[in-house]
């Protein structure tokens, strides 16, 4: 048995078969923050793991974090053999000793929510939030071979209580770090709502056919920040940013495992899970790349690349109100009529199937449809059909119905975003006096492929 005696307490445990101790083994428990090799008889048999020494998850357990980002725990009385591969995991970095160095890439964390940059005092089992650029780099030092690190505090906000001012706020201040030099940035998100800011500053920078300066990596917090930093390395190290798909992406897990982080598209991405690691997925579009846990990127990203780059990103209005509602059993045209009343600029309603609404009454007995029809057809301000199904077209002409809609004036025939971007769209389109009919019927930055329309 090879174990480590320094700085440890010894735990006797007897091993008990029939009643009857049949031997007694020492097994000492290792120090917080030691990676180690742990031979475990248990259900499995004997089995071996190699891993970060943790607090107990109980008392007489030891608990590993494994290289996966997954812990494991074993109670003491299971372990047969300890072995400490490597020096103890230092608990705090002096930020005197930071040297960054000026021949690597420079790129800007732009915070809104969550931990910027935290890592865990294995000692104290305390996470420790960082946020200036030395902060960051004492807490994760790997970074300092992928950037040359520059950060922003906007805020810490939840996603949820995020609004299209601070869509704006972010904007600015990604166009501020390309200005002072970054070719990337890291947004730190909150996932609930990332993929909707994420696609409102892919609007913001190339709405009008341009892309931003450098890349916009959005990023939340399902994956550890003591693990590698892939979103820090697509930012400094990733392809040429096309303008069109790749104007911001999120850079999240592909699996339920750390090895490999998904590449997606701003405007094509959705949240499709509340609690899974690999909760975002792409709609209607595809992946734009993998980077994997050793920082190595591989991309299909081959769509030719906007000669205009912009250096004032289009801004929204924050005063515009849109109000979304859903299509079924209790959409009725009292809805309608209070959005038109407090003053919305446009309505969005998630249609169900291609993108329909119950306004017809074939069997005499829904009088609120006939109302709904009506009412919408006389309403001042634009009605636009998301797709409530996610993926697949807003297509108005396969059924009666949706010819009829689309004689009502309601928009979205076409339509293959996602529910997010389509908001974001429409909101960009009225903060900047856009015809509304024309510009839902393009395909601005990557968010209306018409591949599923053909």
């Amino acid at each position: 048995m090879n174990v480590n005696y320094t700085n440890i307490w010894p735990v006797l445990i007897a091993k008990v078969d029939d009643l009857n101790i049949n031997r007694l083994v020492m097994v000492e428990m290792p120090t917080l923050g030691c990676r180690v090799k742990i031979e475990v008889d248990g259900p499995a048999g004997l089995t071996s793991h190699e891993g970060v020494v943790l607090p107990g998850a109980s008392a007489d357990h030891i608990t590993l974090k494994l290289i996966n980002g997954y812990n494991i725990s074993y109670p003491l009385s299971m372990v047969q053999a300890v072995e400490d591969i490597s020096a103890p995991v230092a608990s705090v970095v002096s930020t005197s000793e930071v040297k960054q160095s000026g021949d690597l890439p420079k790129i800007t964390i732009i915070h809104t929510g969550g931990t910027i940059a935290s890592k865990v005092d294995y000692a104290t089992g305390a996470v420790v939030a960082r946020f200036e650029p030395e902060e960051i780099l004492a807490s994760i030092p790997e970074l300092m071979d992928i950037a040359h690190i520059d950060s922003v505090k906007l805020g810490n906000m939840w996603s949820d209580d995020i609004r299209p001012q601070h869509w704006n706020a972010m904007a600015t201040a990604c166009q501020e770090a390309f200005d002072s030099g970054s070719v990337g940035v890291v947004i730190t998100h909150g996932t609930d709502t990332l993929h909707v800011s994420a696609a409102a500053l892919s609007f913001a920078f190339s709405g009008l056919g341009g892309k931003p300066a450098g890349r916009i990596v959005f990023t939340g917090s399902q994956r550890s920040s003591d693990r590698a930093s892939s979103d820090a390395y697509w930012a400094a190290h990733g392809p040429e940013v096309s303008g069109n798909s790749d104007s911001t992406v999120t850079v999240m897990h592909a699996s339920s495992d750390d090895g490999l982080c998904a590449v997606n598209s701003g405007v094509g991405v959705r949240k499709m899970h509340s609690t899974r690691r690999d909760a975002f997925h792409p709609v209607n579009a595809s992946t734009i790349g993998f980077v994997k846990l050793e920082n190595e990127i591989s991309h299909s990203h081959t769509i030719p690349a906007s000669n205009k780059e912009v250096s004032s990103p289009q801004l929204f209005d924050t005063s515009i109100k849109i109000a979304q509602f859903i299509a079924g059993p209790h959409l009725h045209s009292d809805l309608i009529n209070a959005a038109q009343s407090a003053g919305y600029a446009a309505i969005i309603i998630h249609g169900t199937g291609l993108g329909h609404l119950p306004i017809e009454n074939p069997m005499g007995d829904a009088p609120e449809n006939d109302l709904l029809r009506d009412t919408i057809g006389n309403c001042s301000i634009p009605i636009i059909i998301a797709n409530q199904c996610i993926h697949g077209p807003v297509d108005l002409n396969v059924y009666s119905k949706g010819r009829l809609q689309q004689e009502l004036g309601i928009l979205g025939h076409g339509s293959t975003s996602t529910p997010e971007a389509l908001l974001a769209k429409v909101h960009w389109a009225l903060s900047n006096q856009s015809n509304l009919g024309e510009v839902l019927a393009k395909n601005l930055c990557g968010e209306n492929a018409q591949s599923l329309m053909s």
